[in-house]
């Protein structure tokens, strides 16, 4: 399971979930096997390159790179270019040259060809198979098992593999099945039409560092794109680098550090943050370096805005930044954001604006136009980029002209903003790729072509609509905790549940795993408010769906009132059992005060399709208090060992 256990290290776990199904299919005979043929191509790469005499081989070992010595490395360069092959120029008389999978017999043959300098090639790298030796020292050979989970070991056909595929996904609840409505995350419709362009060639087979005149298309993408993105969001320059939402949280507050250094405010190191901002931003300032002073909100749920003068006043020495979220976690539009960033500006900070509610913006205003300096966007969230299961993720930074210089870029590819600026003093580097995971940026451009000027207003606008007309169906059951001005919320809102705790012992965990059992994703809970549910449907959802999820939030409150009547018991009722697996309901012994039924059918859609939760509930205290190893004891990894070399 090592394998699978450092993959999954990252948080981009749709990324990791892939490479693991490509350890699922192969194996580790099958892994072990394209390893081999990759170092058998690479060792008669160096015996044919022995043989023709022109250049010198190093002599250190090698895997799949092989390291040469030539008078020219430029010109061999050009002449493998020539043969559409790419090779990597060290310097002026190093060349190394990289083998993997989907290298062939011909591609080496190629090679040798290049590398002859116009001399007749006397072999064929077929022809030199028979005596390419290991390369690889005996001291580096992995003598031990690995892969040894029989899930690497059942799967290799492809009709085996997009069964067991299936079975995992059929324990996964989606879109597919009905709406999210996580607030915060605006789980909105990833549409066919805008992920087409992820499987295409063109896309997908081009190399990150590849040379940029081999990828215009690409180039032209993110002008295109970043163009887009400035018109949209009212700002001069924009970076594709950060991978995800954090990621562009950081490299903002990089870029206003950068800033704050070229002028020689060395000691601007204050971030002040609402407790209405969102979750990420703390740890992003405090990764900066940066000294975290919060402010609290109002009882509308907006900012204090005379605790955050304050604030500002007392450290405008040395203020860096606010990192603001607009509308708010608390499903607002601040009212005085205008003079909330004039505030900042006026003490010597930075506004940065958290974009993770940019779906309510779209069309409407824009961060620049409110005054913002610095704000990422999630395109896993307003533009349609999936994010369910981990990833991937994508959090582009905008900038104003005068943060624009201090952009990342990056040693090997150089980037910078696009828009370029006049001059650059790129900050560093933000992701290891010059463009962060730039295969999915086309699902976000073609979502943006496709949808116009007025189509994205539009979507805004319904977003909008539709948390407000949940709000409203809702407000007789439970109570809304936040308004606007005009008793409107933003595109998405929080109902209250903490006074269910008092009349029937119910907490919003009995509600969220309740939910499973009519079919839904629970809603965002007890963030940023404890003792609540954070609901946003987003423009995707019809009225129908709408209704449905309210019907069931509708029902459940009044399964709430039951306990509350005392017609339920209050230790032992349908919400404390919730959810209730087949393995549950068709067990012979059923204890519960309710009917089965009841339990598994409380509304009548779900007859005719229902999804089934796989397991029970969980005590999730237990969990958090007694840390339990998964991986196997010492001994039965020696047992497994010595079957599998027996």
């Amino acid at each position: 399971m090592d394998f699978l256990l450092w993959l999954l290290l990252f948080w981009q776990a749709l990324l990791a979930n892939m490479a693991s199904m490509y350890a699922v299919y192969h194996g580790p005979e099958g892994l072990k096997t394209i390893a081999e043929r990759v170092h058998g191509l690479a060792g008669a790469f160096a015996l044919g390159l022995k043989k023709l005499g022109t250049v010198e081989v190093q002599g250190l070992p090698f895997f799949d790179t092989v390291k040469v010595k030539t008078a020219d490395a430029h010109a061999i360069a050009n002449a493998a270019y020539k043969s559409e092959i790419n090779l990597r120029v060290v310097d002026s008389n190093t060349i190394t040259v990289s083998f993997d999978e989907t290298t062939t017999l011909e591609d080496v043959d190629k090679l040798f060809k290049v590398f002859a300098a116009g001399k007749p090639v006397p072999f064929t790298a077929a022809s030199l198979a028979p005596e390419v030796q290991t390369a690889v020292p005996a001291g580096l050979k992995r003598e031990s098992t690995f892969l040894t989970h029989p899930i690497f070991n059942s799967y290799h056909t492809e009709h085996e593999l997009l069964r067991y595929l299936h079975k995992l996904q059929s324990k996964d609840l989606s879109l597919c099945h009905s709406m999210i409505p996580l607030g915060s995350c605006t789980m909105k419709l990833n549409a066919t039409t805008e992920m087409m362009p992820v499987t295409w060639p063109h896309f997908t087979d081009i190399h990150p560092f590849a040379p940029a005149k081999q990828a215009q298309g690409y180039q032209e993408m993110f002008a295109n794109l970043g163009d887009l993105l400035c018109t949209i969001t009212g700002f001069d320059s924009f970076s594709l680098q950060p991978n995800a939402g954090a990621a562009g949280e950081y490299a903002g507050l990089m870029v206003i550090r950068a800033y704050h250094l070229a002028r020689g405010d060395h000691h601007r190191n204050v971030c002040i943050i609402p407790v209405s901002a969102h979750g990420t931003n703390p740890a992003s300032a405090a990764m900066c370096g940066m000294k975290i002073v919060p402010v609290g909100t109002d009882a509308k749920g907006n900012i204090n805005i005379e605790e955050l003068r304050k604030a500002a006043e007392a450290n405008r020495n040395n203020l860096s930044a606010l990192m603001v979220t607009y509308p708010s976690t608390h499903g607002v539009y601040e009212e005085g954001i205008d003079e909330i960033c004039k505030i900042i500006h006026d003490n010597g900070g930075q506004v940065y604006m958290d974009g993770a509610n940019m779906n309510a913006q779209v069309g409407l205003t824009s961060p620049g136009w409110i005054g913002a300096d610095v704000c990422h966007l999630n395109l896993h969230k307003t533009f349609c980029i999936p994010h369910g299961g981990g990833g991937p993720g994508m959090g582009p930074i905008g900038v104003k002209k005068h943060l624009a210089p201090f952009l990342p870029s990056h040693p090997v590819v150089p980037t910078g903003g696009i828009p370029a600026p006049d001059k650059a003093q790129p900050l560093g580097t933000i992701s290891a790729a010059p463009w962060g995971s730039a295969l999915i940026l086309p699902i976000s451009y073609t979502y943006i072509a496709m949808m116009g000027s007025k189509g994205l207003t539009d979507a805004s606008k319904i977003a909008i609509l539709n948390a407000n007309y949940m709000a409203k169906r809702l407000e007789n059951y439970y109570p809304v905790l936040f308004r606007g001005v005009n008793g409107t919320v933003a595109h998405e809102f929080i109902i209250d549940l903490r006074g269910f705790k008092n009349t029937a012992g119910i907490e919003p965990e009995d509600v969220a795993k309740r939910l499973m059992d009519y079919g839904f994703h629970a809603p965002t809970m007890s963030w940023p408010v404890p003792g609540t549910l954070m609901i946003e449907p987003t423009e995707s959802e019809s009225k129908a769906e709408l209704d449905r999820f309210c019907d069931t939030l509708i029902s459940i409150r009044e399964e709430i009132a039951q306990i509350e009547k005392g017609k339920a018991d209050i230790h032992n009722n349908v919400l404390k059992g919730a959810p209730h697996p087949p393995s549950l309901l068709m067990g012979d012994a059923w204890t519960k005060p309710y009917s089965r039924e009841y339990a598994a059918f409380p509304a009548p859609w779900l007859r005719a399709s229902k999804f089934w939760p796989t397991t029970g509930r969980v005590d999730n205290v237990y969990g958090d208090r007694n840390l339990i190893c998964t991986l196997l004891p010492a001994s039965q990894v020696v047992e497994e060992q010595a079957a599998a070399t027996a």
